[in-house]
């Protein structure tokens, strides 16, 4: 008996660390994701008001690319007014609720020359930002913000009892598997009953989220987990903006889960797969997330 509770004990030391430290990379990766696409987001919509600024409202908005955790650029076919970059840029970050320091730096996309530049703090200083007002010439730029890293988040308390709550199941559960495995375990005198199919209707398609198998009138096709949840998620809410954060919570965050790709592949999988149901349009809607149109 005493090396059964030393034994168990080791293996709930491991399992609590183990547990914890999976807790702690979840929530940091998906902290990153949703702080990268925010800050996608809020470049593209800076660009637009600039172009716009500039009499261009038809041009496509080139795409933002992000070198590493901390920096992200997007070129800029002509100049734009400068002036107008602070003010814009850091209203785009209010929006998405983006408040770490960050430096902006204008290159000159052939050379990499740094053109122009300021920081966070020159925002609250008496003269302004740097470089204001003066002349510039027309070329390609490239706009690239570097953010500083974050500051570790403090450990909430409830984690700590959420541990402790976990070692006590772990040990109530292995004490239990003991006792057991002590006595000759009776036969199965009746089989399993099946589960009951779960079938959701919508336009002339249906989702068997049992089966993680979506049908219509000419074939039927599996999903992927993450596929099946994502496509629930959508005719739970028929005809009703989702907001990404509101997706990614549901999908990956509540699962505790890395998100390795966007929100956008797996929409695009689902717009395949619902391509043979007329009746049936996602919809991007700019800058805020997605809405499934059901026509009759």
């Amino acid at each position: 008996m005493k090396r059964y509770i030393k034994a168990t004990f080791r293996v709930l030391t491991l399992l609590t660390g183990l547990c914890a430290a999976l807790s702690g990379v979840a929530v940091a990766n998906s902290d990153a994701v949703r702080f990268s696409e925010n800050v996608n987001l809020s470049l593209r919509r800076t660009v637009d008001i600039l172009l716009r600024a500039n009499g261009d409202s038809l041009s496509e908005i080139p795409p933002v690319r992000q070198t590493d955790a901390h920096t992200f650029s997007v070129p800029m076919r002509r100049m734009f007014d400068y002036d107008k970059l602070p003010e814009t840029l850091q209203q785009s970050f209010d929006a998405y609720h983006i408040d770490r320091p960050y430096t902006v730096t204008v290159l000159d996309c052939r050379t990499g020359e740094i053109k122009l530049g300021y920081q966070f703090f020159d925002l609250k200083q008496p003269g302004g930002i740097p470089c204001g007002g003066r002349s510039r010439a027309e070329g390609c730029y490239t706009l690239q913000i570097r953010f500083d890293p974050a500051a570790p988040k403090p450990k909430a308390a409830g984690n700590t009892w959420l541990l402790i709550s976990l070692g006590g199941t772990l040990a109530g559960l292995g004490f239990v598997a003991w006792t057991r495995s002590r006595h000759k375990r009776k036969p199965e005198t009746e089989p399993r009953e099946a589960p009951a199919l779960h079938r959701v209707a919508f336009g002339n398609s249906w989702l068997d989220t049992a089966n993680q198998t979506l049908y219509n009138s000419e074939t039927n096709q599996t999903l992927t987990f993450r596929e099946a949840k994502l496509l629930a998620l959508f005719v739970r809410n028929i005809n009703q903006v989702l907001e990404r954060d509101a997706i990614l919570k549901s999908v990956w965050e509540d699962e505790g889960v890395t998100v390795g790709r966007s929100v956008d592949v797996f929409v695009s999988r689902l717009r395949k797969m619902l391509a043979a149901d007329p009746h049936i349009k996602i919809t991007a809607i700019h800058g805020v997330g997605y809405k499934m149109e059901v026509h009759s």
